[in-house]
């Protein structure tokens, strides 16, 4: 949050640009202010869905197993109660379910990094709009007092600049993509609130959709342990047919 450039010390060079834009030497992040807090679409997880959907398309030779339930374009993971059951409906062998149970495990492990980006994004985006709204907050309350408010610009990491504000009708809010709007300070408390309560609901979904990829991980693995356990045991009674027929012979 900046207040106008007509405050009567001058402003450090990265708030007085009386155009609102500027161009930063170094890129910025993106901004709390203009950010409506909504979680950008994931070509990840877009991949991810064709990529299964063309796997299970291209592997089943009969009967397609029974779908399971997906959350905001995350299939969910199949639990294999009978192995064999399984085996015979995808048209799998052993290793072929194997390296596709795998695939599977390790693009959920992809979304899940992506998500926890965001998670971050979003973790560090809200303190900064609670922040904006506590100085919108304080020029409000200064206002028609007739005091000056001094108040420390960051001019650069770790290099501040101090400035005399007189009463102002108005601030300039960061929107992202090097822009900056002048709003008054009703306007400003009403976006910075809005695009709070934004960043919280986004929040609250990336935390449901993280808890619910988790457990899909958790049956991927399980499936992965039941198909492999499975195999052992058939190979040991193959094994044991062999030597008993031998032993016959």
């Amino acid at each position: 949050v900046y207040p106008p450039s007509k405050s009567k010390a001058p402003l450090p060079s990265s708030a007085a640009h009386s155009s609102h834009q500027r161009r930063p030497e170094k890129p910025l992040r993106s901004s709390p202010c203009g950010s409506s807090g909504e979680i950008p679409s994931s070509d990840l997880i877009s991949r991810f869905v064709k990529q299964s959907n063309m796997a299970a398309a291209s592997s089943s030779s009969t009967e397609s197993p029974k779908t399971t339930t997906e959350r905001r374009g995350i299939p969910g993971a199949q639990f294999v109660e009978d192995v064999e059951t399984y085996l015979t409906q995808t048209g799998f062998d052993v290793n072929s379910a194997l390296a596709f149970l795998q695939e599977r495990l390790q693009q959920y492990k992809l979304v899940e990094m992506k998500l926890l980006a965001q998670q971050r994004d979003l973790q560090a985006k809200i303190p900064d709009i609670e922040k904006c709204l506590d100085v919108v907050a304080t020029l409000e309350a200064k206002k028609g007092t007739g005091e000056a408010l001094i108040a420390d610009f960051e001019v650069s990491e770790g290099i501040y600049s101090r400035a005399c504000i007189e009463d102002n009708d108005s601030v300039c809010l960061w929107l992202g993509a090097n822009v900056m709007l002048e709003y008054s300070c009703e306007e400003a408390t009403s976006l910075l609130k809005k695009n709070l309560e934004n960043a919280k609901a986004s929040l609250e979904v990336l935390i449901a959709d993280l808890q619910f990829l988790r457990d899909q991980v958790t049956v991927t693995q399980v499936t992965i342990a039941r198909v492999y356990n499975w195999d052992v045991h058939q190979r040991r009674i193959r094994q044991i047919a062999a030597s008993s027929t031998s032993k016959d012979s």
